[in-house]
C-alpha cells in the first residue's frame, strides 16, 4: 500500500515537472522568419539579453506569426523587473498598478515589456468573487507561461536562436485550430472574468473552436463580468468591435450567453429586431474598413450601436408631448447615463456621438440658411455617413440621402436649385418663430426717431 502511494506521488511529481519543461520548437518546424519581427522588438530583446536577462517576443504576436497573420502589436516578456528594464532605454516609462509594465518607445512604435509573473498564491489580492486585483508577484518563465490565459498565447519566441518555447502545447493547438484554457477554466475565469470576452473574441477572430472544457463554464459565470471595472469592459469591447471580425464576435457572444442582461450595449444590439439590421450593417462595414487598413472612428461606431436605444426613447418622449429637439437631447442624456454604468465610454467619444445624433433631424431641414449652416459643422462628414447608413437600412428616405450628397458636392448655383426643389419643411421646422411684441401699457409715450435710449 505504502509502495503504491509513493509511486503515485512520484508519478504526479514527474507529470508536474514535465508540464514545466517546455518544448523547444526549431525554426525548421515553426517557420517564423526573423525579418517578420520589427526592428524595435528585436532591439528590446537584444538589449536585455546583452544585459544578462532573458527576453522573448511573447503571446499573441507569436501566435499570429505561426498562422501567417501580421501581428498588430509585439510584446516582450523578460525576467528583468520594471526598474531593471527602464534604464536600458532612452524613452521608457513604467505604467500600470494592477499589472506593472514598461512601455519602450521607438518613434511612433511602442513595445510593451512585461516581467515574468508568478503563479496564483496567497500573495495576490482577490475580491469576494475570486477576481485578481493585483498581479505584481514576479516569477520565472515557466510560472509566467502557466498564468497566461490560453495555450496559444503562452508561446515565447527567441529572435537570437529563432526558437519557439512552448510549455502547454500551444503550437499543437494552433495546428488543430483549438482555443484551450491553461489550468482550470472556472478558476481562471473567476480570477479575471474578462477572459470570457477574450475567449470569444480570439476564437471568432481566428476562426478557432473553443475547447469544450474551456467553453462550458462561460454561460454559468457570465454574471461575474458585472464586477469588472467599466473601463476594462470598455477596452475589451473596443478590441472586439474593431477586430475586423465584429459580426462574428457578436454572434459568438450570443451563442455563449454573454449578451443577455450582462452589458446593456449588447442587449441593445441583439434584442431589438428593428435595430439589429442597422447595427449589423454598421459592424460589417466597420469590419471591411479594418481589413482594408482604413481608419475607424470609435465615436461613430458607438453612435451606431446605441442609435436605436436613443431612437426608442426619443419617440416615447415625443409621444408624451415633448418638442422634437429637446426630446432628442433628453433621450441622449438618458441613454448615455444608463450605458456608462456598465461601459465607461470616454468623453471624447461621447461628444462625437452626441453631435452625430443631434445632426440627424437637422438634415431634414432643407430650406433657408439651415443647410448652409450645417455645411460648416465640424462633424458633417460623420453625420452624413450616419444618415447614409440609416438610408441603407431603410430607416431614412433614400431621396434625403441623395439630396444631401448632391448638396455637399454642388456649386452655388446647383445648391440654389436643390433648395428650390426641396420638399417643404414639416410644420415647426425650417422657420424661426417671430417673437410677439408685448403690448404697451396704456398711456405709455411713443418713441420717435430722435429719442435717445433710456440710461
Amino acid at each position: 500500500m505504502i509502495k503504491r502511494l509513493v509511486e503515485k506521488v512520484q508519478t504526479l511529481f514527474t507529470r508536474r515537472r514535465r508540464t514545466h519543461k517546455p518544448r523547444q520548437v526549431p525554426v525548421a518546424d515553426h517557420g517564423i522568419a526573423r525579418d517578420r519581427v520589427p526592428r524595435s522588438a528585436l532591439r528590446v530583446c537584444e538589449t536585455l539579453q546583452k544585459a544578462g536577462h532573458h527576453a522573448f517576443v511573447v503571446g499573441g504576436a507569436v501566435r499570429d506569426l505561426l498562422i501567417n497573420v501580421t501581428p498588430k502589436d509585439f510584446d516582450v516578456a523578460t525576467d528583468a523587473t520594471p526598474e531593471q528594464i527602464k534604464p536600458h532605454f532612452r524613452r521608457a516609462i513604467i505604467i500600470g498598478r494592477r499589472f506593472r509594465l514598461v512601455h519602450v518607445m521607438f518613434g511612433a512604435e511602442t513595445i510593451e515589456v512585461s516581467t515574468y509573473r508568478a503563479g496564483a498564491s496567497g500573495e495576490q489580492a482577490v475580491d469576494a468573487h475570486g477576481r485578481m486585483l493585483a498581479d505584481n508577484v514576479f516569477g520565472n518563465q515557466a510560472e509566467d507561461a502557466a498564468r497566461r490565459d490560453f495555450t496559444i498565447n503562452a508561446l515565447y519566441y527567441d529572435p537570437t536562436t529563432e526558437t519557439v518555447i512552448d510549455y502547454h502545447d500551444g503550437v499543437k493547438d494552433i495546428k488543430r485550430r483549438r482555443l484551450r484554457m491553461i489550468g482550470d477554466p472556472e478558476a481562471r475565469y473567476r480570477e479575471d472574468p474578462v477572459r470570457m470576452l477574450r475567449a470569444v473574441r480570439i476564437a471568432a477572430k481566428l476562426g478557432f473552436e473553443i475547447d469544450e472544457a474551456t467553453r462550458a463554464p462561460i454561460a454559468r459565470l457570465a454574471e461575474l463580468l458585472g464586477n469588472v471595472p467599466p473601463a476594462r469592459v470598455f477596452d475589451e469591447m473596443l478590441k472586439l468591435l474593431t477586430s475586423g471580425h465584429s459580426v462574428a464576435c457578436i454572434l459568438r457572444l450570443r451563442a455563449e450567453g454573454l449578451h443577455h442582461g450582462l452589458l446593456p450595449l449588447l442587449d441593445v444590439i441583439l434584442e431589438q429586431p428593428e435595430g439589429e439590421r442597422f447595427v449589423m450593417l454598421a459592424l460589417s462595414r466597420t469590419d471591411e474598413r479594418v481589413r482594408a487598413g482604413k481608419h475607424i472612428a470609435v465615436g461613430f461606431l458607438f453612435a451606431c450601436l446605441l442609435w436605436h436605444e436613443v431612437l426608442k426613447r426619443w419617440n416615447e418622449l415625443q409621444a408624451a408631448g415633448s418638442h422634437r429637439i429637446p426630446a432628442l437631447d433628453t433621450a441622449i442624456d438618458e441613454v448615455l447615463e444608463r450605458q456608462t454604468e456598465k461601459l465607461a465610454i470616454q468623453r471624447r467619444f461621447v461628444a462625437d456621438m452626441r453631435d452625430i445624433w443631434m445632426m440627424q433631424p437637422r438634415f431634414e431641414r432643407r430650406s433657408g440658411r439651415a443647410p448652409y449652416a450645417l455645411l460648416s459643422h465640424l462633424r458633417l462628414r460623420a453625420g452624413y455617413d450616419f444618415l447614409a447608413l440609416r438610408g441603407a437600412a431603410e430607416e431614412a428616405p433614400a431621396e434625403l440621402v441623395s439630396w444631401w450628397h448632391d448638396f455637399m458636392h454642388a456649386d452655388e448655383n446647383a445648391r440654389a436649385a436643390l433648395l428650390a426643389g426641396a420638399p417643404a419643411p414639416r410644420q415647426g421646422e425650417g422657420t424661426k418663430r417671430r417673437r410677439r411684441r408685448r403690448p404697451k401699457p396704456a398711456g405709455a409715450p411713443t418713441a420717435t426717431a430722435g429719442d435717445a435710449p433710456a440710461s
